[in-house]
């Protein structure tokens, strides 16, 4: 399943526009927060689809009674351009657990791309919802193997992905590999560079929120 975040008029909207524009980008401290408000407005929609409870709490004047979550979901994030996007999400599910991946895509001169995961630092993802973020979803390769990699590992009981831009093609590829798993998008756009990167896209994500990382 697919949810597009931008489909209907929101907020997500105006700070996705704000991501996009290259004046503003040049404020790296802004760049980070917009990637930080679509977290916490992606973790807010998929709140919505997670298990709930009954509980009562007691107040000044009675008591009151309310559904709460079942169990925090664990965030996940593909680092370093997912930590902004990871802390919107953790600022909304603010007592979750937190599991780090580290991949990188290499090109050759041949075009072809190739995947590498050099580091994962997770707790036990067995019987757990696992929300695993990153902002750019270009081919998709390197998110389908590092979610491949923890399924195979653990029992995983829901796998969300959130991802503030998409390609088209990023998007078949995640739907034909991992079927399952729903997939939060802010924007889907149509087209990539042969170095696969999306058009019209961001840029790079990772070096605007942090800088230029050496080639």
């Amino acid at each position: 399943m697919v949810t597009i975040l931008t489909k209907e008029n929101s907020i997500a909207n105006h700070y996705l526009v704000e991501l996009r524009d290259i004046n503003i980008q040049k404020d790296r401290l802004r760049f980070r927060r917009n990637l930080e408000r679509l977290g916490e407005i992606t973790a807010y929609e998929i709140s919505k689809t997670l298990a709930f409870t009954p509980s009562s709490v007691d107040t000044p004047l009675g008591v009151a009674s309310h559904n709460v979550l079942e169990q925090q979901p664990v965030l996940a994030t593909i680092i370093r351009a997912g930590l902004p996007f990871h802390q919107g999400l953790l600022n909304v599910f603010d007592r979750a657990d937190s599991a780090f991946i580290a991949a990188y895509r290499h090109t050759k001169k041949s075009g072809e791309i190739e995947i590498h995961k050099k580091y994962s630092n997770t707790p036990n993802l067995d019987n757990r919802v696992v929300i695993i973020a990153d902002p750019m979803l270009a081919t998709g390769q390197s998110l389908v193997l590092c979610c491949k990699e923890l399924l195979a590992e653990y029992a995983i009981k829901e796998l969300h992905i959130a991802v503030v831009i998409a390609s088209e093609e990023g998007i078949e590829h995640v739907r034909a590999f991992l079927p399952d798993a729903h997939l939060w998008v802010g924007a889907v756009d149509k087209e990539m560079t042969s170095k696969a990167y999306i058009v019209p896209g961001l840029g790079d994500a990772g070096d605007l929120a942090y800088g230029n990382k050496e080639a």
